[in-house]
Order: structure tokens, then C-alpha cells, then sequence
């Protein structure tokens, strides 16, 4: 089977989702509101699950090349520069750090011309007969902006968690904020190890990322969201200015215009991913804390799993109602996961319960536990994509 989807959103899961169709031999338009196709924030790292699914993608190796093996989850410390574990030199590292544009890029590169249209903002969905295809179902029209409309037999709302496309079918459900807030930032060091600092109230992520530079995070708590500061560099840097080097020196490093603030953020579960000829994925469906690592991780995830589900079905509607079989649970679980992680990394006595726990855990056991098919999100392998000229 296939057929002509319109994909609502250009980041990475939306990115993910075209290029899955079009292994599969789809054809697809992806409509981007912004004027330039990118991705916004600072830098991230793909576990295990999700870099096999970028393997059956067909550019697990462009991501490796503009990747950098991360030991974050090795090096754990606290704010006085005393490991509670350490990474040992030659250790494989699981993760894989990137400046989320370099990953962006190499989606986008990989997409034929022409798929990508900026300035599109989708207004409103319509479904049934007479909406788009010749399969006898009955396809989706979107409208955009300035009375465009396009038609196709399928529609991939990828638009994030505030997406327009659910707020028109799903209205009821809302991001929630969890309250804890978040300063990020890229500095020009290079070869800095990755590490996590479990401080009070919050801790401090670092990545290496390509061209000699490190991406940083400190999460800590809010009692409500929209809190600003007129100097946001000054404000997270007086957080973290007796915490060990190089976390002052990496903060100071990153210019003020670079540093970003952003509220953390998930979604209430929803009872399903599909509404007709319409289908969420990533943030859109199951936007999740970033304590797990898993966000656009399971957004590359679900464009495998969509496009695998729609090569072995007879139908769309089957192909939906397989893929939200296989994602719903998996990935609201996950949600639920981060959730009570960063409730354990922020909460006071949350946090000390787990430093005690960790510093008392003998290193094996340690290394065992986030070795690369430690746990089950990790050990995830996606579904095969067949070429469109192999039989289905």
C-alpha cells in the first residue's frame, strides 16, 4: 500500500515521519510555520532504541558523524566534585550527544527536494469524503494560512505539544506543567566528558557535542511556570557558582543571548493516537520531561513503527490502528518514567535517598546498569521498513 500523507511539523519527529514514508514508498508534503526549517533548543542524546530506529531510517551513520559518544549516565557527582560513579576510561558509552540542529540536518538532507514547505500554518483539519483520496475511505484537507488547502490520504500531526492539530480533535487535552524549570545553553569547550551533578533542589547535565563545544541543562524546581529573569545567564550562574568545575566556567562560557529558559512540561495521557485518517506522533502525542532522554527518541521511534504499520496492512485504517497499539502503551509509560525520575532528581529528600543508593552500589553493578541493552526502554528494536519494491 501506498499513498500521499501531509506531515504538520518540520522538527525532528516530523522530519522522521516523511523520511519513514518515504522508505516505504509514500509520498509526502511536511508544512512548516516558520520561514526556515530547524529545530529549536540546544543539544540532547539518543539512547540505544532510538539510534536503531535512525538505522532503519538509512542514516544512523550521517548521525554518528555529527554525534559524540556521551558517558553522562556513568559520571554521576555531586555539587562539591565527589563522584558517586565514574565512567572508566574505554567504557563504550550507550548515548550519543547532538546539537539538535545537526541532527535536524541530517534528517532534512535526507528527504527528497522539495518536500519541506516553510510558511505553512495549519489552521484547521477536515476529514471524510470529498477531503482527499481515492481509496474509498476518505481522505484529510488542511487548511493553511491565506486559503491554501491541501488534500491527502493521510495526515501525521507532528506539531508539538501545544499542536493544532490535537487542540481541534483532542480540545480537552492540555500540557501540564510539572513543576520544575530548565536554563540550557552551548559553550565553546571542547573535550569535556559528560557528566551529571545531583545537587539540592536540581541537578546540571553536560554533553560533548561536535566542533569542540559542550551542551549544558540545569533543571530545578518552580512554583509556577512563565518565571523570567532580565538577566537569565546572571540568574542560573548564581545558582551553580559554588558548584565543582566546570560548571561556573561552562555557564560563563555560553554567550547571554544563547542562554534559553523553558518550563518542563509533559501531556495528559490521551486514550488514543488516531482520529480517523489522522495520526499524532511525538510531542504532539506523549510530549514527555526530558529526564529519561527519551523525547525525540520516541518521536523517531513512532515514524517507524507508522510507516511499518502502513507497508504490512491492507489499509490505513488497520495500519492506525496497529501503530497505536504498539506506541500508546510504550510510550506513555515512558512519560510516566520521566516523570517520577525528575521528581526524584528535585525533590530534596527524593534526591538524597538516591545519592545514598548510588554511592552504596558496588561500580559493577553500576556500569552493568547502563550498559547499552540495560533497560527495557533501551533494548527496544524497531520494525523493519521493506523497500517499496519488496513485497509486503
Amino acid at each position: 500500500m501506498t499513498g500521499q500523507a501531509i506531515v504538520v511539523g518540520g522538527g525532528i519527529g516530523g522530519l522522521a515521519a516523511a523520511l519513514a514514508l518515504h522508505r516505504i514508498g509514500w509520498r509526502a508534503t511536511v508544512l512548516e510555520r516558520t520561514s526556515e526549517p530547524g529545530e529549536i533548543g540546544a543539544g540532547m542524546s539518543q539512547s540505544p532504541n532510538a539510534l536503531r530506529a535512525l538505522a532503519e531510517l538509512g542514516v544512523e551513520t550521517q548521525a554518528r558523524i555529527v554525534g559524540v559518544p556521551t558517558h553522562a549516565t556513568g559520571n554521576l557527582r555531586l555539587p562539591s566534585g565527589r563522584y558517586l560513579q565514574r565512567a572508566r576510561p574505554g567504557d563504550p558509552a550507550a548515548l550519543l550527544a547532538f546539537h539538535r540542529a545537526d541532527l535536524h540536518r541530517v534528517l532534512l538532507e535526507a528527504l527528497p527536494t522539495g518536500w519541506v514547505r516553510t510558511d505553512a500554518e495549519v489552521t484547521a483539519v477536515r476529514q471524510g469524503r470529498g477531503a482527499g483520496d481515492d481509496k474509498g475511505g476518505g481522505g484529510v484537507t488542511v487548511e493553511c494560512g491565506g486559503g491554501t488547502e491541501l488534500s491527502a490520504d493521510l495526515l501525521i500531526a507532528a506539531d508539538g505539544i501545544h499542536s493544532v492539530v490535537r487542540r481541534q480533535l483532542w480540545p480537552d487535552t492540555l500540557p501540564r506543567f510539572l513543576g520544575r524549570t530548565a536554563w540550557l545553553g552551548i559553550a565553546e569547550i571542547p573535550d569535556l566528558p559528560g557528566s551529571m551533578t545531583l545537587g539540592p533542589g536540581g541537578y546540571f547535565l553536560i554533553h560533548p557535542i561536535t566542533r569542540g563545544r559542550a551542551y549544558w541543562a540545569y533543571v530545578t524546581t518552580a512554583e509556577e511556570p512563565s518565571i523570567r529573569y532580565d538577566q537569565e545567564r546572571t540568574e542560573v550562574a548564581g545558582r551553580v557558582q559554588d558548584w565543582h568545575e566546570p560548571i561556573p566556567q561552562l555557564v560563563e562560557a555560553t554567550p547571554v543571548e544563547a542562554v534559553i529558559h523553558i518550563d518542563i512540561r509533559d501531556l495528559e495521557p490521551l486514550p488514543t493516537y488516531i482520529h480517523g485518517r489522522v495520526a499524532l506522533l511525538g510531542d504532539a502525542a506523549h510530549a514527555m520531561s526530558p529526564d529519561r532522554g527519551q523525547g525525540a527518541g520516541q518521536s523517531i521511534e513512532d515514524a517507524v513503527v507508522l510507516a511499518a504499520a502502513l507497508a504490512g496492512e491492507p489499509s490505513i485504517e488497520a495500519a492506525l490502528r496497529r501503530y497505536d497499539a504498539e506506541r500508546l502503551p510504550r510510550t506513555q509509560a515512558t512519560a510516566r518514567g520521566a516523570a517520577t525520575d525528575g521528581r526524584r532528581t528535585t525533590s530534596r529528600a527524593a534526591r538524597l535517598a538516591l545519592t545514598t543508593m548510588i554511592r552504596s552500589m558496588p561500580a559493577s553493578l553500576w556500569r552493568k546498569g547502563i550498559a547499552v541493552d540495560s533497560n527495557p526502554i533501551w533494548r527496544w528494536r524497531p520494525p523493519h521498513l521493506p523497500s517499496p519494491t519488496c513485497p509486503h
